[in-house]
């Protein structure tokens, strides 16, 4: 009898049949053109690049950067308390490998991809990091562990790191600007955190590596091939898948990139242009040219917002103009009869009625209605979201999304009223909040913010001598020498 199933196509089979199919492709084509020469922007940003580690920066620049250092080791060091970071050391023990960078708030040493990795988390393990409005981004939480990484396995100065993080400010945020930020997340569902922080922190881990500008046009293009984010992140409750997309995962990627290309890695000459190149793939809606404008001459680092409250950025605002009525005014919780709070209509949507205390407007209106201040323990109190005492304040609370500020973003500001008991209306409208590039934080606020989140994982001593070095940072002279100051025994 005559066997009448189909013919079994064997793996072996399958790739004599693609071999010829490719066979007869190859055939079809004409031979590959010489490479073309870069486009002038590739040009451009990547001598910029390499020529980044050797430019001396203007003192503002190299004053700000030294504050972004420490802004963002202060969340890394916090976060090792909370429970993204706490995941994250974990998981550094667990994959640990070649004993190389430092875990910061924690014992662990591991290799660098997976230091950038971790200690991003920890540096967005809630909102405590800085942010950067006009690309939609925080850099900082990926691209000052990028940095360390990278230049503890190179053993690099703290001028060099300090400028390699200053370069990874003005890398990574121009790309989501040329993108189109806000709207452009909400348009494409892409999250412009995830790829603000992977270029950014590829440059500054690249500045770290010392790659020439060949070497950064490869860079760029290892990098494109691996950025990724969705806006999904804003559906996570907990708040650790969320640190890896904004901060552990970016710097993940530009330390992969930067090494690869170290190591001897080569890759396409021009990501930027050509066939298939990064803009074709994610539509930019704005010109191309904004990648490389005013480079040198505009620094990113200067438009960073560093945060006065340790809580979502939509929230700094409204806290600061309650504590402004609550020391103009000196009123209690119990004479206030009605706080009603406007912020622009996409802010308020991210933080109404939120699982997580840090995040959630009512409950840290109320809260400092209760304790006339927010601390980062009273931020991240969860239990004090089922505290009659603050639930009683809180019900007093009433968010409005506001049209007008809608249109004055990516300026977050905040309107309070304050109805009392008596009749009396009390209102404030913060314009600039403190920490803003408008309304700057001094050195003396960042210390003590700095001195708030790290005392209770370094110790006091410890704490003034790591706050004491990164504000000298220039003066290091191997970034290996931070690994005791930012580890606890």
């Amino acid at each position: 009898m005559t066997d009448k199933r189909a013919p079994v196509l064997t793996r072996r089979k399958l790739l004599h049949a693609a071999a010829g199919v490719g066979v007869g492709v190859s055939l079809s084509r004409r031979a590959p053109a010489a490479a073309a020469p870069p486009s002038p922007i590739m040009a451009k940003l990547s001598s910029y690049m390499a020529e980044a580690h050797s430019r001396a920066l203007p003192e503002p620049v190299v004053e700000k950067t030294r504050q972004a250092i420490l802004d963002t080791v202060a969340a890394m060091v916090s976060g090792a308390q909370l429970p993204p970071g706490q995941f994250a050391i974990k998981f550094a023990r667990a994959y640990q490998g070649d004993k190389t960078a430092t875990v910061a708030g924690s014992e662990v040493l591991c290799g660098p991809i997976e230091a950038a990795l971790v200690n991003g988390m920890l540096a967005h393990a809630d909102e405590t990091d800085d942010t950067h409005p006009p690309s939609q981004s925080h850099p900082g939480s990926s691209v000052v562990p990028s940095a360390l990484a990278v230049g503890e396995k190179f053993g690099i100065d703290g001028t060099r790191f300090l400028r390699a993080v200053a370069l990874g400010y003005d890398i990574g945020p121009r790309v989501t600007i040329t993108l189109g930020k806000l709207q452009y997340m909400v348009e494409s569902h892409r999250s412009t955190h995830a790829l603000a922080g992977a270029f950014g922190s590829a440059a500054a881990a690249a500045c770290a590596a010392g790659l020439n500008e060949q070497q950064m046009r490869w860079l760029l293009s290892y990098t494109a091939q691996q950025a990724s984010g969705l806006a999904s992140w804003q559906r996570d409750t907990e708040h650790v898948e969320k640190a890896f997309d904004f901060a552990g995962m970016p710097a993940r990627t530009g330390v992969t990139s930067a090494l690869l290309v170290q190591a001897g890695g080569t890759g396409v000459d021009d990501v930027l242009s050509g066939a298939d190149n990064f803009f074709e793939a994610f539509g930019p809606k704005n010109e191309a040219s904004l990648l490389v404008e005013q480079l040198g001459e505009r620094y990113e680092v200067m438009r960073t917002n560093f945060k006065k409250w340790t809580v979502g950025a939509p929230i700094q605002a409204p806290l600061d103009a309650l504590d402004i009525l609550l020391k103009r005014h000196r009123f209690e919780a119990d004479q206030v009869r009605q706080v009603s709070v406007r912020v622009a209509t996409d802010e308020a949507k991210v933080v109404d009625n939120r699982e997580i205390p840090d995040i959630c407007l009512q409950h840290l209106m109320a809260v400092m209605l209760v304790d006339k201040t927010v601390t980062f323990r009273s931020a991240h109190e969860k239990a004090r979201m089922q505290d009659a005492a603050v639930l009683r304040q809180r019900a007093k609370v009433k968010l409005i999304q506001d049209e007008e500020l809608e249109r004055r973003l990516p300026r977050r500001e905040g309107i309070v009223e304050v109805t009392l008991t008596s009749g009396m209306l009390l209102r404030e409208h913060v314009e600039t909040v403190r920490g803003t590039a408008e309304n700057p934080m001094s050195r003396e606020e960042v210390a003590a913010k700095a001195r708030e989140l790290m005392t209770p994982v370094l110790g006091g001593a410890g704490c003034t001598k790591l706050i004491e070095t990164i504000l000298n940072v220039e003066a290091v002279k191997n970034v290996r020498e931070l690994r005791p100051l930012l580890q606890h025994a």
